[in-house]
């Protein structure tokens, strides 16, 4: 029987269990579409944090309840913003700063791979969520929209750096100003989900990704994700240097020299992320 824990994340907002070596965080406002609020924005920072320094966390499966992933900001509450308060412009701004890198930024940054499984609509906010992760896969009934637009609002969470870098700068530009609705399957044909599938069976397929991501080698797919953030920035030659550099580090892994000897024995490795 598979061992599963359950993590107290401080809100009934987000659930979060472990099961072998895949952290499950759910987003838990299925009457709100999962929009972030004041507590869930919070919880799931702390959680992202919580499992990158878990060592027995070894994937991230993001996804949401009932039939949305997550609706962006909430936005019938988003008035309450404009009531009278003592904070100052620059006091905001650190307010929002940090909710934006401690979850967006955060999941992006974890070197650990990280799987978004998309029951329903990903909007706003909650599509860069979505984006921060390695690989999103989708519902058939599943949909993506930037949405700031419609709300005159220009964007957050980093949308627009993960948009240009999952779809193109011609691409990203066209989907922020017209904040255009794109179904599941134009939404893979584009860039923007890796996969699609059949609604019923997106958790299951989600969570197989998820571990068997979980039950690969730890440090080279760490280094695996620093050599793709890597290729934004460097030229050529210097992505060549420093690949060669991680490609020596993974070679002296145990991991490495298991999938060596699973290799001539003809079975399936066992890593253990060391």
């Amino acid at each position: 029987m598979t061992a599963e824990r359950t993590i107290d994340t401080g809100t009934g907002q987000l659930l979060c269990v472990v099961r072998d070596g895949v952290a499950i965080l759910t987003l838990n406002r299925p009457e709100a579409r999962n929009a972030l609020s004041t507590e869930l924005s919070p919880a799931l920072a702390r959680m992202i944090a919580a499992c990158g320094a878990d060592p027995d966390v070894r994937a991230v499966l993001v996804t949401g309840a009932g039939s949305a992933f997550c609706s962006g900001g909430d936005v019938k509450n988003m008035g309450d913003r404009r009531a009278p308060t003592d904070q100052t412009h620059e006091e905001k701004f650190r307010v929002m700063q940090r909710r934006h890198h401690g979850t967006a930024g955060a999941l992006y940054a974890l070197r650990k791979p990280t799987v978004a499984a998309l029951p329903g609509a990903a909007a706003g906010a909650g599509l860069a969520i979505a984006l921060a992760c390695d690989i999103r896969i989708a519902a058939a009934s599943a949909f993506a929209a930037t949405g700031y637009a419609r709300i005159g609002l220009s964007g957050d969470y980093g949308i627009a750096w993960l948009l240009t870098r999952t779809v193109g700068p011609a691409r990203a530009r066209e989907l922020l100003l017209t904040a255009e609705r794109v179904d599941a399957r134009r939404a893979v044909e584009i860039g923007r989900f890796n996969r699609v599938g059949e609604d019923s069976a997106l958790q299951a397929e989600a969570f197989a990704l998820a571990k068997s991501l979980a039950d690969g080698p730890a440090v080279a797919l760490g280094y695996i994700k620093e050599n793709l953030d890597a290729a934004f920035t460097l030229t050529h030659p210097e992505a060549i240097d420093h690949e060669a550099e991680r490609m020596l580090r993974t070679q002296s892994t145990d991991d490495h020299k298991e999938a060596v000897r699973a290799f001539v024995d003809k079975r399936k490795p066992l890593f253990k992320g060391r």
